[in-house]
């Protein structure tokens, strides 16, 4: 591994996957990219720590949890720049053109405009992670929204594993697909899960995070398999989905 290897995937991570300023990366190659998606579940801890925060400070003000989940949730997102949201909406109005073949449907995501399905399926998606979290947060407190942003993001190494294309010939999607070996790309989430638990011995939590990876990447698999390969879109979607179930799985402990 050539020296500066760490450095710029750490860049390239906190560039790409939340709103922080950083310098670019001296040169990105695929074991960049690869060190990039392994730092994913790191990133995800650190961009929901401001979501937190005003979820803590919303509850102390007498917010209740429900006002409070939402201000952390769109905390999050405003930390990520909505990139993985986009992604939701663009996703499913790709997997939404069921008669378009695959080069359409592709051109359906990357226009960028949303359709019906796509808009449903965001505002879904952001109603069942507010409710989620409104409803786990009297018992995981402050764990519960840093241990559903590392779940939705080991989902990352797992759909950047060697041996997944690209759906496209450029993009983020061509630029970290395949890049991590199949080792860590399994380990990681594992990795994950287990120190939840070890930290949180009480609850579910080592299931959240290794759960909410688990239908993050298997909802992102249909449009790995509908588009041939994975985009950024798809990525985004597997964050968002994987975030969502992590947090179904902390409100029903």
């Amino acid at each position: 591994m050539r020296a500066g290897v760490l450095r710029d995937g750490a860049l390239l991570a906190a560039g790409t996957l939340s709103v922080v300023r950083v310098p670019a990366p001296q040169r990105v190659d695929r074991a960049v990219a690869g060190v990039a998606m392994c730092l994913a579940p790191l990133i995800g801890f650190l961009v929901a720590l401001p979501g937190t925060a005003v979820v803590e400070l919303a509850r102390r003000a007498g917010t209740g949890d429900l006002v409070s989940a939402a201000l952390g949730v769109a905390t999050v997102a405003w930390t990520t720049g909505g990139l993985h949201l986009d992604g939701v909406a663009d996703t499913v109005d790709g997997l939404a053109a069921a008669r378009a073949d695959r080069a359409e449907a592709l051109e359906v995501m990357r226009r960028g405009d949303v359709g019906p399905l796509g808009a449903a399926a965001l505002v879904l998606t952001l109603i069942v992670q507010v409710a989620a979290l409104a409803r786990g947060l009297p018992v995981w407190g402050v764990w519960a929204l840093p241990l559903a942003a590392v779940a939705g993001r080991c989902t990352l190494p797992v759909l950047c594993a060697r041996g997944i294309q690209p759906a496209r010939a450029a993009g983020l999607g061509a630029a970290v697909a395949g890049s991590v070996p199949r080792l860590p790309a399994l380990l990681l989430p594992l990795a994950a899960a287990g120190l939840a638990g070890l930290l949180l011995s009480a609850g579910r939590a080592d299931l959240a995070v290794a759960g909410g990876c688990a239908v993050g990447v298997a909802l992102a698999a249909l449009a790995v398999r509908r588009f041939a390969g994975i985009t950024g879109d798809v990525l985004g979607a597997a964050v968002e989905w994987g975030t969502a179930a992590a947090l179904v799985v902390l409100a029903a402990g």
